[in-house]
């Protein structure tokens, strides 16, 4: 009688472990969050992001944007999200979001895209040409060239000039600090024609500062608006690197973009 019942209880285990184990495979898998920073930044933009990022359960990689050419930028950046076997989400700062708008298209795990000052080019158009679309950028007269051995050049933000158009919502003691440690681009790259943009399949999201002098706020508004964004938020007075000075309220969209392509409510898309 005890051998029954001990075949019993251990049968009884087999199959609810079984059944566990087919609720976890058909259970979403929680999206990982591949953030890509912009021009004149590096991985550490997205410092004040990432922990709260973690806190909500995300698996989170901040890739180091090459910054060499648009199309092998977004190559790389491709390569990660293949090496990821569950879904997406993909969040590119400034010249970061030329780079998600081409690594996504062809990769069926990318489930939203989230533009956080991001440029979000149609085919042909290139950064530079977007941010001097419509008036209010001062970056261009804040850059200077460095030639590159291989021929062409390195564009950079002067230390001295950093602030107004990059970070003029932070401490200055940030704001040397995010100017010290600058990437440059190429000029090649910030000249550099988009291909096909996967902004016009994947559901995408938007947020940027009232008070950017880089990508001016007009042309951010008219890239969400031509992007059908689910939400765009304006940040009231935040600067260019909003996800330093901001970082709640971008990882709360993320979290969110995240969120909806799982299935939850989309929020309504609002304007200032």
């Amino acid at each position: 009688m005890q051998i029954k019942t001990l075949m019993a209880v251990v049968m009884a285990t087999l199959v609810l472990a079984a059944a566990h184990a087919e609720d976890a495979n058909n259970r979403p898998r929680t999206p990982t969050i591949i953030l890509v920073h912009g021009a004149f930044a590096d991985a550490s933009s997205w410092n004040g992001v990432i922990p709260k990022l973690l806190s909500d359960g995300y698996q989170v990689i901040a890739v180091a944007n090459p910054l060499r050419g648009l199309a092998s930028d977004s190559a790389y950046v491709a390569s990660v999200v293949k090496s990821i076997p569950g879904p997406v989400i993909l969040v590119g700062h400034s010249y970061g979001g030329s780079v998600i708008s081409n690594a996504a298209l062809g990769s069926d795990n990318v489930k939203a895209l989230v533009f956080v000052a991001g440029l979000a080019p149609d085919v042909g158009e290139s950064a530079f040409g977007l941010c001097a679309k419509l008036p209010g950028s001062i970056l261009g007269n804040s850059t200077a060239a460095t030639p590159l051995p291989g021929g062409g050049n390195d564009i950079y933000v002067k230390q001295s000039e950093f602030r107004a158009p990059f970070a003029a919502d932070l401490p200055e003691k940030t704001v040397q600090l995010l100017a010290a440690t600058q990437r440059p681009l190429t000029e090649a790259a910030g000249n550099e024609g988009s291909g096909e943009p996967a902004w016009k399949t994947i559901p995408s999201w938007s947020i940027y500062g009232s008070a950017d002098m880089a990508i001016p706020p007009a042309v951010q508004d008219f890239m969400a608006d031509r992007a059908r964004s689910r939400r765009t938020e304006v940040v009231k007075g935040a600067s260019h690197v909003v996800m330093v000075s901001h970082p709640n309220e971008v990882a709360k969209m993320i979290s969110e973009a995240a969120l909806a392509t799982a299935g939850s409510q989309v929020a309504r898309t609002t304007r200032p």
